[in-house]
């Protein structure tokens, strides 16, 4: 029998938990939206999910699971199908006998009772659980999980290959319509990535099969294989996708489309790439909700968003990104980019890819085919009457003096570059070639990062650190040595991290530093110990003051650091 929502409220009125005006602005937002009760409250700041979890109990009479605290064997997940596990949000957490134990955030679901029951032939034991954590497992458990109806479509893919292929690895044209396996496989690999917060997808050929992995947080993990005579099928269903020539296998190409999954707009960039085993594909998966952040979400510590946010209020000068491949520099960029646009700005970006869209924003895609380069996409821009221009990278002295001659005629110039730390970025620039006299004149400052893995709140444990492990990694002594172990959990399906986050170095061109760079000084060491004394915190610093916060481990910070 459901929950009645009118009782809910009433109890909760009574327990003190809301008052009579604070239910009746719920309700009235439920009659509109349809959403639970106790979700509204939440979301509306009003209860606590820990609240809302004990009226619940005490409403149903059903008992409620942590499921942080408890342990899952994969196996039992298997039990039913990842669609119905999503689509009824539970989670099968013990089998016992003929009994199945199933997690629920709304345990009063007797439909989805009924459809678990009827799937996996168990008599169904309900018990509540919160909707935030269950969210986390379902997306854990089955980010390296293949849907079991992966099994019937690689079977439906081998008898299509039986009846019309003769010759191995010569796969007959794909079909176009919707329920061809190879489509629906496709579909799979793509709906799975996208809920498993991947970021990258590999698909790899090999001598005797192919391989399926998602880099997740920054780690590459298998997630299946696949038969050999997949591939060829597999891939030319991408390159359609992608709008790439299929019957090309001798170069690498690059494409890119546009899906819809689970109502969150997915961007991927495809590229593909001959081996001696066959084409190998790789998509980075874009998800436009979770990728335009503001300054305020990038992770920075106070001291260095402070900077950032004056940096990117300066009426003109250059400011510089600098990390890896992959180190979040233009989510970054497009932070400041949010944070600075209004309308009586004329901003201008030009970049290659354009990896999402900004309102307001003017955006050029680089077409070197076409001629138009970041060099001379740079000319044009200064005839577009601009006042902040976005180059996406300077590779070479024609972009880079072009960057600074902007910057010195009242431009703010935003850019990346790869360097290996801030302070290196002054010696790259004047090795491209850029006049020091310009570059004292033109810089404002230089953001440096890294990303790393950030440790899973639920099951971090606290340790103190040897003397002898501080002195040896170069980290002051202080009077409180704790940091956090990742030790693994249903949350982060006992990997210990879940998401990432940045570590940085903002160094701000000072008198110094700009006396410093008109004399040719090229050492690095010389400027990062100038921007230290002046107030800059190095990544370093930076890593260790957030482990020992308990947002990274130590081990993530220092694996970081070794990367320059």
């Amino acid at each position: 029998m459901p929950v009645r929502r009118q009782l809910m409220g009433e109890m909760l009125q009574e327990m003190g938990a809301v008052t009579a005006e604070q239910l009746a602005a719920a309700l009235e937002e439920q009659q509109e939206s349809g959403e639970k009760l106790g979700r509204i409250l939440v979301s509306r700041g009003v209860l606590t999910e820990q609240r809302l979890m004990e009226t619940l109990e005490l409403i149903t009479g059903i008992p409620r699971v942590q499921i942080s605290k408890i342990y899952i064997d994969p196996e039992v997940v298997k039990i039913i199908s990842p669609d119905l596990i999503r689509m009824h949000k539970a989670l099968p957490i013990l089998k016992s006998n003929n009994s199945l134990t199933l997690a629920m955030s709304d345990p009063t679901n007797q439909q989805a009772i009924n459809d678990v029951r009827m799937a996996s032939g168990f008599d169904v034991i309900p018990v509540l659980a919160s909707e935030k954590e269950l969210d986390i497992a379902i997306r854990q458990f089955l980010a390296f999980s293949p849907d079991p109806g992966v099994e019937k479509i690689l079977e439906d893919l081998n008898q299509e290959y039986q009846n019309s292929v003769t010759v191995k690895k010569n796969l007959p044209s794909i079909k176009i319509d919707q329920n061809a396996p190879v489509i629906r496989i496709v579909n799979a690999i793509l709906r799975q990535a996208v809920q498993g917060r991947s970021s990258d997808i590999h698909i790899e050929p090999r001598e005797e099969d192919a391989r399926v992995r998602f880099r997740i947080d920054g780690e590459l993990y298998e997630v299946f294989t696949l038969p050999d005579f997949v591939l060829s099928a597999l891939v030319s269903r991408l390159k359609i996708m992608a709008g790439m020539d299929i019957a090309e296998k001798r170069i690498p190409q690059d494409g890119s489309f546009h899906l819809q999954i689970e109502k969150r707009d997915i961007d991927f960039r495809v590229s593909t790439l001959p081996t001696n085993y066959g084409e190998k594909i790789v998509l980075r998966i874009l998800d436009r909700a979770n990728s335009l952040t503001r300054i305020d979400q990038l992770g920075l510590s106070p001291g260095n968003q402070e900077k950032l946010i004056s940096l990117s209020r300066r009426p003109h000068g250059i400011i510089l990104v600098t990390g890896p491949t992959g180190s979040g520099k233009t989510t970054s960029l497009y932070s400041v980019l949010n944070e600075i646009n209004s309308v009586d700005k004329n901003i201008i970006t030009l970049e290659d890819p354009i990896e999402y869209s900004l309102a307001g924003i003017n955006q050029v895609q680089i077409n070197p085919k076409a001629g138009l380069t970041f060099a001379s996409g740079l000319r044009s821009i200064l005839r577009q009457d601009p006042d902040i221009i976005m180059v996406g990278e300077i590779r070479d002295k024609e972009t880079a003096g072009l960057a600074v001659q902007a910057a010195l005629t009242g431009h703010l110039v935003l850019s990346t570059l790869h360097t290996n730390s801030a302070a290196g970025t002054i010696a790259r620039l004047s090795n491209i070639g850029i006049e020091n006299f310009l570059l004292a004149a033109a810089l404002a400052g230089v953001i440096s990062q890294r990303l790393v893995r950030k440790i899973c709140p639920n099951c971090a444990q606290p340790y103190k650190l040897a003397e002898e492990n501080a002195i040896r990694l170069g980290i002051p002594e202080e009077t409180n040595q704790e940091f956090f172990h990742a030790t693994g959990c249903n949350m982060c399906r006992q990997l210990g991290y879940l998401g990432r986050i940045a570590l940085h170095e903002i160094m701000v061109a000072g008198p110094e530093i700009r006396t410093l760079i008109s004399r040719g000084e090229n050492l690095e060491d010389f400027y990062e110990n100038v921007a230290v004394s002046a107030g800059m915190i190095t990544i370093k610093n930076d890593g260790v003051m957030k482990a020992r916060r308990g947002i990274t481990s130590l081990e993530e910070v220092m694996k970081a650091i070794r990367m320059y």
